[in-house]
């Protein structure tokens, strides 16, 4: 792999309850100790930073295949000195605090739960959900450890179906073809998931953007005509589906994955997470970046979509795109699809194709699949 020279990569530890309530502790020691020395002192936190100019890029030596995003070792403060930056301060030990009460009584508990939990006992810390997220992100920065490692497990949205078979401790084997239309829901608990025994005899993994396209393609039941796995998060990808993705990643190398989007900013915007991580996820970003195909819908699917089904760009849709455009993950065959996009004005959902009838679907993925078009 090639990485920044000058620079040291960070990450998250995956770590055990007892070791992250050891960190909090000396997090808290030395907090007291540089507060009651001689020449007393309130200390800042230091955190990595998780802003964009932060951001680097590990990429394949060969291939493009393996890139995602990872954060250096450069530092932000939070202060108690200054008045705008105090209440983050506060926030940060806050968190802590209420980590190292779940971690002893050995619990987990949802981001949401969390914000709730808080906002009864530090109502004057913490007003909205976003004030938790970020300052969980700052309270991993400081540990260096994994949010699942803080006793916060994630909301899945996520559904799987096709041709796997799951096995959880003690339980009976699942065989996820078998789920109907529905799927088999997967965990929040990451814990849960990184202990599934697997076993596939599919070809393929397919990312679908949307839960009814999910649904539709696992009741026409594509995975008996194309050897597949079917996932989907329901939209934006939440962390136990990324999470689950990549672990199929690992555990089948051998399946291509490929992604079924909305040809839009915003399904290229999900795709880019499923493949790079996202920033937002700071130093979890690579745990759940895997290498993704795009399979459609793509500029030169417009030729199957009438006119009328072309919807034209939202503001929102704009807004996207030119964050995407300035990124430097962005694959050259993306930027170009992306540019097509904000040329037209246009975007287009995977439904127009149901124009050739409902059973097209399976057909376009088939013939897709075939012919090796996907980027």
């Amino acid at each position: 792999m090639r990485f920044f020279a000058d620079r040291e990569i960070c990450y998250a530890d995956i770590l055990p309850p007892s070791e992250v309530r050891a960190r909090i502790e000396v997090a808290v020691l030395n907090f007291l100790k540089i507060l009651t020395c001689t020449d007393p002192a309130i200390s800042d936190l230091l955190l990595i930073n998780r802003k964009s100019s932060n951001r680097r890029v590990s990429q394949g030596l060969l291939t493009d295949d393996d890139t995602w995003i990872f954060l250096s070792r450069s530092f932000c403060k939070r202060t108690l000195m200054r008045a705008n930056a105090a209440k983050a301060f506060i926030r940060v030990w806050k968190v802590m605090e209420m980590c190292f009460k779940i971690l002893s009584q050995e619990k987990r508990v949802t981001q949401r739960e969390l914000f709730y939990k808080l906002l009864c006992v530090s109502p004057d810390c913490f007003s909205s959900q976003l004030q938790v997220n970020r300052t969980i992100q700052d309270v991993v920065g400081l540990l260096r450890c994994s949010r699942y490692s803080l006793g916060i497990m994630a909301s899945s949205r996520g559904i799987v179906a096709g041709r796997l078979l799951l096995q959880e401790p003690d339980k009976e084997v699942v065989d996820c073809s078998e789920c109907g239309s529905s799927g088999y829901a997967i965990s929040g608990d990451l814990d849960l998931l990184d202990r599934l025994v697997m076993k596939t005899d599919a070809r393929y993994i397919i990312i679908v953007e949307k839960h009814a396209i999910f649904q539709r393609l696992a009741e026409d039941r594509l995975f008996n005509h194309i050897p597949s796995i079917l996932i989907t998060a329901k939209g934006y990808p939440d962390i136990a589906t990324r999470f689950l993705l990549h672990r199929m990643s690992r555990t089948f190398p051998e399946l291509p994955i490929m992604a079924l989007v909305d040809w839009n900013p915003a399904g290229l915007a999900i795709l880019c997470t499923f493949k790079f991580g996202s920033i937002g996820m700071g130093l979890e970003a690579y745990r759940y970046a895997c290498n993704v195909k795009w399979l459609g819908l793509r500029g030169d699917d417009l030729q199957l979509i009438p006119e009328e089904s072309l919807v034209s760009l939202k503001p929102r849709d704009l807004q996207i795109a030119k964050s995407l455009m300035s990124s430097e993950t962005l694959q050259e065959k993306h930027r170009e699809e992306l540019a097509l996009m904000v040329q037209s004005g246009k975007r287009a959902e995977i439904e127009a194709l149901y124009f050739h009838g409902y059973d097209y679907l399976g057909k376009y993925i088939a013939k897709k699949i075939v012919q090796a078009n996907y980027i």
